[in-house]
């Protein structure tokens, strides 16, 4: 979160606006607004340069004391959830940048630090951030002030990565539909090819509703 936005936000709790409205004049999610204001003091003690300089020495730091307290538990446990992504099929070091950024305070990194932060290449980040980018898991904002990109994982980053997976998944659907066409319905393939799409689609729908049924658990 820049200055900009801190005064902003100040500006806004000033004129005793909601934490709704003000997220919504700075294109942010409620949440993100909330939790920037209770951490820096209130909406009666907010002070945005006080939370600038607050929030630039935790980064400088590299990561928030309650992990650090945590030490080795936490390492292992970040551990344990990049090893589980793996085995679901996400590249190693995609895993790696998305569990950083899931344990950093602010949920936001720049390609830079995590490139520093995880001892690996610019190159290698670029890539894993592009793919995280792509399934919506994280969301790409420009700095205006520095020229550069930040890459952020807010709470409805689950939400749109499973909407965009179940796409994905449908369009597999419809490739097997035009499969049928080409073998034709009664051929041994075509009728496996027709069970899948149907199998398919009806899963994917219902893991659509019920992500719109439960998303308001991430607001």
């Amino acid at each position: 979160m820049t200055q900009q936005e801190r005064q902003r936000i100040a500006a806004g709790l000033t004129d005793r606006l909601s934490y709704a409205e003000i997220a919504r004049r700075l294109g942010r999610p409620t949440s993100t607004i909330s939790r920037e204001v209770a951490r820096n003091g209130g909406a009666a003690d907010y002070r945005p340069q006080q939370a600038h300089q607050e929030t630039s020495r935790r980064a400088r730091r590299g990561m928030p004391a309650s992990r650090r307290a945590a030490g080795p538990a936490v390492d292992a446990m970040a551990q344990e959830i990049v090893a589980a992504a793996v085995r679901s099929g996400m590249p190693r070091m995609t895993a790696r940048v998305h569990i950083d950024l899931l344990l950093s305070e602010e949920g936001r990194r720049t390609a830079a630090e995590l490139a520093r932060r995880l001892r690996v290449s610019p190159a290698s980040v670029s890539v894993a951030v592009n793919q995280l980018v792509q399934g919506g898991y994280i969301r790409r904002e420009r700095d205006p002030q520095r020229r550069r990109d930040v890459y952020v994982v807010d709470d409805e980053a689950w939400y749109h990565s499973i909407v965009i997976g179940a796409q994905q998944t449908l369009d597999t659907a419809e490739a097997a539909a035009a499969v049928v066409e080409a073998l034709g319905p009664d051929s041994p393939a075509g009728r496996r090819m027709v069970k899948a799409g149907a199998f398919l689609e009806r899963v994917i729908q219902d893991m659509i509703e019920s992500a719109d049924r439960w998303r308001g658990l991430l607001l």
